[in-house]
């Protein structure tokens, strides 16, 4: 048996944004998030926070969401860490240039807070599913 997923590392500079994901991870779905506001806050919580999956927002300045996704690779536990892109981005060639970067998957926005969770489970149990259910921990 697989552990569940149960901490979330979401990275995404919109306060509006981060307050509506906020409410569908943690209220309706029940994980542990951890919000960075940029790409350079992310690099420095996720040795502390050791999530099991990441959230990236695309576009955010400074550093984007590919940027940040390069820079994760490098730190210790990163290196085979899920990473999903949100973005409103998300026509098919943008989707594949950003599995082609190494996500494990795309969540539109705006996303359905709703069905969020979900969205983000889904695209860890297909990722579980291709590391043979180990953990990445």
């Amino acid at each position: 048996m697989t552990a569940p997923l149960e901490r979330v590392l979401y990275v995404e500079d919109d306060s509006d944004i981060q307050e509506i994901a906020l409410m569908a991870l943690v209220d309706l779905g029940g994980l542990a998030v951890k919000v960075c506001s940029s790409g350079m806050e992310a690099l420095k919580i996720f040795p502390e926070f050791c999530p099991q999956m990441v959230l990236l927002d695309v576009m955010m300045p400074g550093m984007d969401g590919p940027t940040t996704m390069a820079s994760l690779r490098t730190l210790p536990g990163g290196a085979a860490m899920p990473v999903a892109f949100m973005t409103a981005k998300v026509q098919s060639h943008e989707v594949s240039r950003y599995r082609d970067m190494g996500a494990i998957g795309v969540i539109s926005k705006p996303f359905d807070p709703m069905t969020l969770a979900d969205q983000v489970r889904a695209l860890w149990a297909e990722w579980r599913e291709t590391q043979g259910g180990t953990d990445a921990e």
